[in-house]
């Protein structure tokens, strides 16, 4: 019992590791093409059995019709034969009114094989007609499921396809929402700041390096005249020329108009 236990879920599982394989190896789209190309394909041999049988049953009514033909046939011929028949014992000639009689005798035995042929055919007809009907009304339903199968095969490869359609982009977004691009953006956006920031701290660098050299060149100009009264001053000439520009200005002032009248 251990044994047969032990070996029965080897096969057991054996049989799921292989229908995995089959599972994960079947593609719908060509599953679905298959089973229609095989469903073709045994709609091609019915039409053919359907049109043996039919063209059994077109034999079997040429046989009936030509057996009825016959018993027609030999009925008229067994009518000629007993009518000479008549007219040769009308006549007194009864040896040739016998041979016509038995001639008619003859064709009256043909025309009832015929007709016997035709009426043991007629059941068989009969029975072959409804097979017949059958078979094409079951080959009608095949090419409609036919049909059936082609469009539901297009409505489900469609559906296959905006399956794994949609199978990719959740797998795409699953894929950024895994990596978590906004912590990337925000690792961007702060070295963006950061590059920023630099620019205006040189800007700012720059701007007041600018001021200190125009500071320098002002305090330059400033020592620069200094320098030039203190040399004035030590020569004599530049007291005496700022001194006199004052008197003169102020003489200037203290001089009277010429209307007579005195400014102070």
């Amino acid at each position: 019992m251990v044994k047969q236990s032990i070996f029965g879920r080897i096969a057991q599982l054996t049989r799921a590791n292989i229908n995995a394989l089959i599972d994960q190896a079947e593609d719908p789209q060509k599953m679905l093409d298959q089973m229609v190309r095989d469903f073709t394909n045994s709609i091609a041999e019915a039409e053919s059995a359907v049109a043996q049988t039919i063209g059994n049953l077109r034999m079997m009514q040429d046989d009936y019709n030509e057996d009825v033909e016959n018993a027609r046939s030999w009925g008229n011929k067994a009518l000629a034969a007993s009518r000479k028949a008549d007219e040769y014992r009308t006549s007194g000639d009864t040896a040739d009114a016998q041979k016509f009689d038995n001639l008619a005798k003859v064709a009256i035995q043909r025309q009832m094989a015929a007709e016997n042929e035709a009426k043991g055919a007629e059941p068989t007809i009969a029975s072959q007609t409804e097979i017949v009907d059958k078979l094409k009304d079951g080959l009608n339903q095949m090419k409609g499921k036919l049909g059936e199968l082609t469009a539901k095969r297009d409505q489900l490869i469609a559906r296959a396809r905006t399956a794994q359609a949609q199978q990719q982009v959740h797998d795409a977004v699953k894929s950024i929402d895994f990596m978590d691009p906004t912590s990337e953006v925000g690792r961007f956006e702060e070295k963006i700041r950061r590059e920023e920031a630099k620019v205006r701290g040189q800007q700012e660098l720059a701007s007041s390096s600018l001021d200190a050299q125009f500071e320098s060149l002002e305090d330059l100009g400033e020592q620069t005249e200094i320098e030039a009264r203190l040399a004035a001053l030590k020569s004599g000439s530049g007291s005496q020329s700022a001194i006199g520009q004052g008197a003169g200005t102020a003489t200037d002032a203290k001089t009277p108009s010429t209307t007579g009248e005195i400014t102070y």
